[in-house]
């Protein structure tokens, strides 16, 4: 069960505990609301066609072995390997993610026969759309792949004809090859590429994991094999003044070249959650940052066909590829 101190300190920060044995949890994101009120939506939606209002944000393991300058999650108490204790199964993460997910959502329903001044704004048919998501945005806190059913979670969602979007630390190659084996990938995976060197990789991580370099590299090795089978993605979360000087460009490109993902994204710190602690408000990137630091990658990457797709300002957030018709998710590649 999950330690009471991480479990009070969740519950602040608007998350909902998943599941009996307390290793998953739900959080409505920013842009789920946003949606729902007809004010916008996240870049996932213009890039790749994902409904906000249809998004349940979560992860099936509150657990990692990173512990991330720029992580906003309280990495004192799940910093970690294993999911410690008991552990659900797909089905019950699923189904308790959907009434975790309504629960959290019940603010935004408006009941026409109450007596009492309605004050949600909400778009009452996103609402009840929202009632059952169709996206499961495997990324929320701590690490997926740590969830050791991992896969059978995906292919369960894709069995009840729902999305998913697993973003990884790749520290887990073996997990990755085993979703490939097992016809268990997601419909997008993200490989979260932070660092461009291992020395750099050592200090921004600081992970527990002693060949962690190494295995993100394996990861990488194997992400060339997925295209075809699923969406790749080479994700770079970008922090002013430590991992986006104009020389780690060329390093960047080097993985990108090897790794051969479908799509680029690069996003900009947000100084948000814990990692205020850790990092200032000044860390973070600025629209002219990112696109200055994109033009260098971009010239790192000349010859290989990668262009600026798409940029969601509001996010800071960017997607490189070589052809915009591939954004759009596919019927195909449900």
């Amino acid at each position: 069960m999950l330690d009471k101190n991480i479990k009070q300190l969740l519950k602040k920060q608007h998350y909902e505990i998943a599941g009996k044995n307390e290793h998953s949890a739900v959080q409505i994101c920013r842009w789920t609301k946003k949606s729902l009120r007809d004010e916008g939506v996240c870049y996932k939606e213009k890039f790749y066609g994902i409904k906000s209002h249809l998004c349940c944000q979560m992860t099936p393991s509150l657990y990692c072995p990173n512990k991330c300058v720029h992580c906003w999650r309280a990495i004192e108490y799940t910093t970690g390997e294993k999911i410690p204790g008991k552990i659900d199964s797909p089905s019950e993460i699923i189904d308790s993610c959907i009434l975790s997910q309504r629960k959290l959502l019940q603010g935004f329903k408006i009941d026409k026969n109450s007596k009492k001044i309605q004050l949600s704004k909400a778009n009452q048919k996103k609402y009840k759309e929202a009632q059952e998501p169709m996206q499961f945005a495997i990324s929320l806190s701590g690490e997926p792949t740590t969830y050791p059913y991992i896969g059978e979670l995906i292919a369960e969602l894709r069995k009840r004809g729902k999305t998913s979007f697993l973003v990884t630390n790749g520290l887990y190659p073996e997990k990755i090859k085993e979703l490939l084996e097992k016809n268990q990938l997601p419909t997008q995976i993200y490989i979260s590429i932070n660092s461009s060197n291992e020395n750099q990789y050592v200090k921004f991580h600081r992970s527990i994991k002693k060949d962690a370099w190494k295995k993100l590299n394996e990861t990488l090795d194997i992400l060339p094999k997925l295209n075809g089978k699923t969406r790749t993605v080479f994700r770079m979360n970008l922090v002013k003044e430590l991992n986006m000087f104009p020389e780690q460009a060329k390093e960047y490109a080097q993985l990108i070249k090897k790794s051969q993902p479908r799509f680029i994204e690069l996003k900009s710190y947000m100084a948000v959650g814990n990692s205020r602690k850790r990092l200032g408000y000044e860390r973070m990137p600025t629209e002219k940052d990112m696109k200055n630091f994109i033009d260098i990658l971009l010239k790192e990457l000349q010859g290989t066909g990668y262009k600026l797709l798409g940029e969601h300002s509001f996010s800071r957030a960017y997607v490189l590829g070589k052809d915009k018709k591939e954004l759009k998710i596919k019927d195909s590649e449900l």
